[in-house]
């Protein structure tokens, strides 16, 4: 077994601090578990995964399970026009070194279950967030969940029906960073040619898209507003959907979200927004972040993946960690 995971498993699963562990289960030496605390360089630790599941492999384990909580390049997910698909490449050389099972959380697009040909446990971190809405969220009854963004509506009504909350939908948001202008696709410039095809034809383009003003459906005025969704990266969408809120008067503003990668300058555009509070689970370590901005709350979610590995390694179902999710959650 492969685990790569958060500190708050090691305790769990009797795992030490330090570096890597392999130790034989049951006396059984064709039983091992394999863990490596996860490193900041997120290549450095997909290739020592990949390095290690090919040795456990080669070493004839009978069974070879990976636990990672936060997928990475997990929005990497779709091709946008001629790009590849990053998430399909890191599945095909998970199962290639040999991987024969994964554990993860809240995969980006639950499509990506379909780019591994072995079992996919895709686990659900909502329960702990709802959990800590109903219980740290002082007059939560007063509040409205947000979907900064159309894309993420459907995750927004999830949380919105279990809670027994009204829904808002902020659309029409900034120009997206990946435009052509932006990331150079169309540089150096086209040059017509007309020695491709016949001059008298002319292949028609697909109008350019032009988002609308910022508008709010739903009523916030008075309210507290949740914003829910799945990572929380560059923060600039979600300093964006605050300042809105703010100005629809919504009076106190939190943000919650699984996976809390909170790179470059996130905690201090955090502390000097408007928002409230960001909660994120320890899917990834954020402790350094947590330090520079207060502002950040953590949720254990170590359990839910140590009854995950004891229930895969006793042989039980995991039917009843998936009980009440619906094809939209």
């Amino acid at each position: 077994m492969f685990c790569v995971a958060p500190p708050e498993l090691e305790t769990k699963m009797n795992i030490t601090k330090g570096g890597l562990v392999l130790f034989s289960a049951n006396s059984n030496s064709s039983c091992m578990e394999l863990s490596k605390k996860i490193a900041e360089d997120v290549n450095t630790t997909i290739m020592e995964l990949l390095i290690m599941v090919y040795a456990c492999k080669t070493s004839c384990a009978k069974s070879i399970i990976g636990v990672i909580p936060y997928f990475p390049y997990s929005k990497q997910c779709k091709m946008r026009k001629r790009g590849s698909i990053v998430s399909k490449l890191l599945a095909s050389m998970m199962c290639k070194a040999g991987l024969t099972h994964l554990i993860t959380m809240d995969l980006h697009q639950k499509e990506i279950q379909g780019f591994f040909n072995i079992p996919v446990d895709n686990l659900r971190a909502s329960p702990f967030l709802l959990q800590y809405i109903q219980e740290e969220i002082l007059d939560y009854r007063n509040a409205v969940i947000v979907a900064k963004s159309p894309a993420s509506a459907k995750r927004a009504q999830s949380f919105a029906e279990r809670l027994r909350l009204g829904i808002a939908v902020i659309h029409g948001e900034a120009q997206d960073a990946e435009s052509d202008l932006v990331d150079g696709r169309h540089s150096p410039p086209m040059v017509r040619s007309v020695a491709a095809i016949h001059p008298s034809l002319e292949i028609p383009m697909l109008i350019p898209k032009e988002k609308p003003p910022i508008t709010v459906v739903g009523d916030v005025g008075g309210r507290i507003a949740i914003i829910v969704d799945d990572i929380i990266d560059d923060v600039d969408s979600f300093l964006a959907a605050a300042e809105t809120l703010k100005e629809r008067g919504a009076y106190k503003i939190f943000v919650m979200a699984t996976h809390g990668l909170l790179s470059s300058d996130a905690p201090r555009l955090i502390e000097e927004s408007a928002i409230d509070e960001v909660v994120v689970t320890n899917t990834i370590p954020h402790e350094v972040q947590k330090l520079q901005c207060p502002k950040i709350k953590t949720v254990d979610i170590s359990m839910i993946l140590s009854e995950a590995i004891r229930r895969i390694h006793n042989g039980e179902s995991m039917s009843y960690l998936f009980r009440n999710i619906g094809l939209d959650d």
